[in-house]
């Protein structure tokens, strides 16, 4: 159970450094609504307009568990869990976008924008005081405290429906908002809990050792999941028709907003910021809940879980008759990952028209300048804390149907995340990918983190 609980230390967050700012994309509009836009016109290609992934290692990788080193594997596991601490995480995030269009209002210039995509988004944070227990057991040191708060997850599935518009206020300010309602299709969080386990060692000379759990508060809420627990009997067809109606409104609801703005400092200095999904869910539909509190002491001379299944699942037992468990349908509302990015953006070598002149071309969608520099910055509130993540990047246009953008990213998994994004246009069909972690590649299982996006776009 430990091994896989390491070897379930992957996570990413939601960090797209390659594609923010990256304004000739219209995906860029879901970063930050307030970008810059300079096309008049887009449509994704329908569930081909957007793919994401990624995924990081944070504090060991598979490499540190299975390579083949001549050490023992327990000793290795050993290492790996003195190393952890419950601030390590896995996480997992994909997107997959359904539909995304939009187009300039040729009266007011305002650009207009909307769509649809699915989201998984799961966090578990590693439970270390549990795999410690679970692993070494509790008989040195005696009197040591293990938080049972250690066990913190939360995992949603949902379908996100948006709308937003893009304003170019003036010559230096373009501001943006997005609407977006969440449908959701399931979801589970295991993240208000409480309680110790301590062992203490009699007073009385017998060498006895005295188990103590107190204050045990542990809770499991999940909605989606209920009506496809009890029906035995459903069918695939049937499951698919219902997942369907859940990711069509059907099943719990929430909302959020993004707002986002680019400002020119001066005449090639550029900073932006944004703040994405700032919303909630309100779980009411196919609710079920679980609770344990109470308090549990027995006596022994160790730790009744130690490397045994068997005893493992006969103290659960024993617990499970002494602690009070309940089930109950409690709504309740969970938060979204609320995302910040910001930029500070330097371009340079200017452009020359068709005349040979150096100055602004005149379309708007032509870009000034052919390259750029500068820092970006991300963070992601989760349960236990903000994430955050730091990029430099460069930014060129290699000629007027190719573009590429390289990012080197500081963030919770790596000191040296170097990725590279392509984005080519033939007429008016885009194509792009992007990746990162590229310099490990060679061997993943050596990698803290990597990254895969693409998709296909008709730009106008």
């Amino acid at each position: 159970m430990v091994v896989f609980t390491l070897l379930g230390m992957a996570g990413f967050s939601q960090n797209k450094e390659l594609l923010y700012d990256f304004v000739e994309l219209p995906q860029s509009l879901l970063l930050n609504p307030g970008t810059e836009v300079r096309f008049d016109k887009h449509i994704g290609i329908p569930l081909m307009s957007q793919f994401h992934f990624n995924v990081g290692v944070r504090g060991v990788n598979v490499f540190d568990i299975f390579a083949d080193d001549g050490r023992d594997i327990n000793v290795k596991i050993s290492e790996a869990l003195v190393k952890l601490d419950n601030r390590d995480y896995t996480t997992f995030t994909q997107q997959l976008e359904l539909l995304n269009f939009g187009w300039r209002n040729e009266k007011n210039g305002m650009y207009f924008s909307g769509g649809a995509y699915q989201e998984l988004d799961f966090i578990g944070y590693f439970p270390k005081d549990y795999a410690t227990l679970v692993y070494f057991g509790n008989e040195d040191p005696v009197g040591k405290e293990f938080d049972l708060g250690d066990l913190k997850s939360k995992a949603e599935v949902l379908m996100v429906y948006h709308f937003g518009f893009n304003k170019k206020i003036n010559d230096r300010l373009t501001t943006g908002a997005r609407l977006k309602i969440y449908s959701e299709i399931a979801s589970y969080k295991a993240t208000d809990n409480s309680g110790v386990f301590r062992t203490e060692q009699e007073e009385d000379g017998r060498n006895i050792y005295k188990h103590l759990l107190e204050d045990i508060n542990i809770n499991v809420a999940t909605s989606g999941y209920v009506a496809l627990k009890e029906d035995e009997d459903i069918t695939e067809k049937e499951v698919s028709k219902e997942l369907i109606s859940r990711a069509l409104f059907g099943g719990n609801l929430g909302l959020g907003v993004d707002f986002g703005l680019t400002y020119q400092l001066e005449d090639n200095w550029v900073v932006t910021a944004s703040v994405t999904d700032l919303g909630f869910i309100v779980h009411s539909k196919d609710v079920e809940s679980y609770q344990v509190r109470g308090s549990y002491n027995f006596e022994g001379f160790e730790t009744p879980t130690k490397n045994d299944p068997i005893r493992v699942l006969t103290f659960v037992d024993d617990v499970r008759e002494n602690i009070d468990s309940d089930t109950t349908n409690t709504s309740y509302t969970t938060l979204r990952p609320t995302k910040i990015n910001g930029s500070l953006r330097k371009n340079f070598n200017k452009i020359k028209n068709n005349d040979g002149c150096d100055c602004w071309w005149k379309s708007d969608k032509e870009q000034e300048y052919a390259s750029a520099f500068g820092i970006q910055v991300f963070s992601q509130f989760r349960p236990r804390g903000p994430q955050f993540a730091g990029s430099l990047f460069l930014y060129h246009r290699v000629f007027r149907g190719l573009r590429a953008k390289a990012t080197f990213t500081v963030d919770e998994y790596s000191f040296h995340n170097v990725g590279l994004l392509l984005s080519t246009d033939i007429s008016k069909f885009n194509f792009y990918v992007a990746a990162n972690n590229l310099t490990d590649y060679a061997n993943l299982a050596k990698a803290n983190s990597a990254s895969v996006q693409f998709g296909f776009n008709l730009i106008f």
